[in-house]
């Protein structure tokens, strides 16, 4: 048998794993931006080959093609064409998930976390004074015994060469950690669909796309009790599963924001978590609602009083059960914000703008943060 060497060359193997991986990385970022489209997200790849050679000079298309096919990536359906898997789907709503983690080392600006301490089971740095019913393993021992020699040595019960066999420890020496109590909560997310998410060669949908895949990837591996709703809102309301998001397409629609809202009341009322919430992604102001009939009635010109003001009624119902309205703005339009400012008000609730490479961090800190339970 021959055998043939070849000099070793240290990192080499690592290297090419790391360039394999940048490569699945970018096709799993144009799966996302053509709706799961893995017919189109390979022809794209194929183009940035051809242009810029990013596969290198050691793989070819068709070795690229079947290691993604080797790593279960895509299959072939019944009709011979290429589709992304379920191991890609879940790939895509982790990358999500880890690329708006990263950027929360740096909060957003305004972004103050400020939980209300009380009974509870998530630890804080902050300690109190013992009080009866207060769970003993959340004694602060090093603030405790503190408490204790001070106390001590101002009585006078103890000196520096009998200490370890004096000290004596009372109730009032006791300090505990004060704890923040999380508690189950119920979202709607509601992600604008209407012509504008892509208009004047802008990509919104994609970055409210990546936002619901990281939420419901966090819920699902964090708080697995908490229930997250998913509804889209062009000329009407949608609710859809996780599995549909990378899937999500922007429509030749316009902006029924109250339908959206109403859908949300309807999924919220039927839940039994205290804790109820709605997140809205948005960049335009409403522009169209059912009339009593049934019928859409729209107008994208201005803000139409008719439509603004069944708007704000919904936004009435939701306050008055308890539900704030936290709205992202992804434009500037005044409309938009004249809107907004109006909606916030007669709801209770909080709009944030939000430019696309930070939405993710403010809905995710928002959420983790809304989950406290307030007193």
């Amino acid at each position: 048998m021959n055998t043939t060497y070849s000099q070793w060359i240290e990192g080499k193997s690592k290297r090419e794993e790391d360039k394999l991986q940048e490569l699945i990385n970018l096709f799993q970022e144009l799966l996302l931006r053509t709706s799961g489209d893995a017919n189109e997200a390979l022809q794209w790849m194929r183009y940035l080959d051809e242009q810029y050679n990013i596969l290198g000079p050691d793989m070819t298309f068709d070795m690229f093609l079947d290691e993604l096919k080797k790593q279960g990536l895509i299959e072939t359906d019944e009709n011979s064409l290429i589709k992304p898997t379920n191991k890609a789907i879940g790939n895509i709503k982790r990358s999500a998930l880890l690329e708006i983690f990263r950027g929360l080392k740096k909060s957003p600006g305004g972004m103050h976390d400020t939980p209300h301490s009380g009974a509870g089971v998530e630890r804080t740095s902050n300690t109190k004074s013992y009080s009866f019913g207060d769970q003993s393993t959340n004694i602060d021992f090093t603030r405790t015994l503190q408490n204790a020699l001070r106390r001590s040595l101002r009585e006078g019960t103890l000196n520096e060469e009998s200490m370890l066999d004096h000290l004596s420890m009372n109730e009032d020496d006791i300090e505990i950690y004060e704890t923040e109590h999380a508690t189950n909560c119920a979202t709607a997310l509601l992600i604008d669909i209407s012509h504008s998410m892509i208009l004047y060669g802008e990509d919104r949908i994609t970055p409210a796309k990546k936002v619901a895949m990281a939420l419901a990837e966090l819920i699902r591996t964090k708080f697995p009790k908490d229930h997250l709703y998913v509804i889209t809102f062009g000329d009407e309301a949608e609710l859809i599963s996780d599995a549909e998001l990378p899937f999500l397409e922007v429509g030749p629609y316009h902006t029924n924001t109250r339908d959206g809202l109403r859908l949300a009341r309807r999924m919220l009322r039927r839940n039994g978590n205290a804790n109820k919430q709605i997140f809205m992604v948005t960049d335009g102001k409403p522009s169209a609602i059912f009339d009593d009939n049934g019928k859409l009635y729209k107008n994208s010109f201005g803000l139409d009083p008719k439509i603004i003001n069944k708007t704000l009624d919904e936004a009435v119902a939701l306050r008055r059960e308890k539900i704030p309205i936290t709205t992202f703005m992804i434009a500037q339009d005044p409309y938009l914000v004249n809107f907004v400012e109006d909606l916030t008000k007669t709801n209770h609730g909080r709009a944030y703008y939000s430019g696309l490479n930070d939405l993710g961090q403010f809905v995710l800190v928002d959420y983790v943060r809304n989950r406290r339970k307030r007193y």
